[in-house]
């Protein structure tokens, strides 16, 4: 289908804007799975939280238009976007150093659903990077839906030089399976990998200390070291994360010395040295 003069005029600003945008964000990093409810959010909105309390300047881009979690995460679902009478989206302000963009802060209410098709999809996804006012940053983290479809392609389209990218699994060989698949698409759009990283590898008995393996043990690992990439390390189950994400509390600030809080301090290390 052919454009109007006029429709490619826009198009070619919306490009120009997206191009200016990009370029002042230093690193972008993508945190895809290729299955749901392997605590990928929780992942990047940790990875976010540690980079800005390290002093870096960043933004979550929550592109899970249909179950958006991360301004729920960060406790900041109440807080709506905000737009200029220039049509500039002003990202919402979790702290100092963190901004955010979501589809939940565009909704009158946290159960109602979006119900789009690929090209309106992608329009918002564009839209969100050519016109929301994320300023200059030094990382920028993408939240992505889980699977290899629409959003997760037309990131990788929308953004030529991501830095890199996160696969989060969980221990199951299902997830893992999964988890392969997510390699193998970002290998074909020439995204680099910085690793597996193992979500809900086990717990500690409450009563007795030692560790359970509820699902498996050494999955993620495993499958890290068969595609030949490096294992970024198993984060545990613990129900003080399940009680602070549904709190929208920062549970890697609040556990500044826990192991969760390490493993991702060395992932925001491994990213800025990109």
């Amino acid at each position: 289908m052919m454009q109007s003069p006029e429709q490619q005029k826009k198009q070619e600003e919306t490009n120009r804007r997206l191009k200016e945008n990009l370029g002042k964000i230093t690193k972008k990093l993508f945190i895809l799975s290729n299955k749901g409810g392997v605590g990928k959010s929780f992942v990047a909105t940790s990875l976010a939280l540690v980079a800005a309390d390290e002093g870096l300047k960043t933004g979550v881009l929550d592109a899970d238009v249909h179950g958006p979690s991360v301004a729920h995460l960060l406790g900041v679902w109440k807080t709506p976007l905000s737009v200029s009478e220039k049509n500039i989206i002003e990202p919402i302000r979790v702290n100092d150093n963190l901004t955010a963009v979501s589809t939940a802060s565009l909704l009158k209410s946290q159960d109602d659903s979006i119900i789009w098709r690929g090209p309106l999809k992608m329009g918002l996804l564009k839209q969100f990077l050519a016109d929301v006012n994320w300023g200059e940053l030094d990382l920028l983290v993408v939240d992505s839906p889980p699977g290899t479809g629409d959003e997760p392609l037309s990131i990788a389209q929308l953004i030529p030089d991501i830095s890199a990218a996160i696969v989060v699994t969980t221990p199951q060989d299902i997830a893992l399976l999964d988890s392969r698949k997510c390699v193998s698409f970002l290998n074909q759009l020439k995204v680099p990998t910085l690793g597996i990283l193992e979500n809900m590898s086990g717990m500690e008995c409450p009563h007795c200390g030692k560790p359970i393996d509820i699902f498996k043990q050494g999955g993620g690992k495993k499958a890290a070291k068969e595609l030949g990439i490096p294992f970024l390390g198993s984060i545990p189950i613990d129900p003080e994360i399940v009680k602070a994400s549904d709190e929208g509390k920062p549970y890697v600030l609040e556990r500044s010395k826990g192991q969760v809080r390490k493993i991702i301090e060395k992932i925001v290390d491994e990213v800025t040295k990109l």
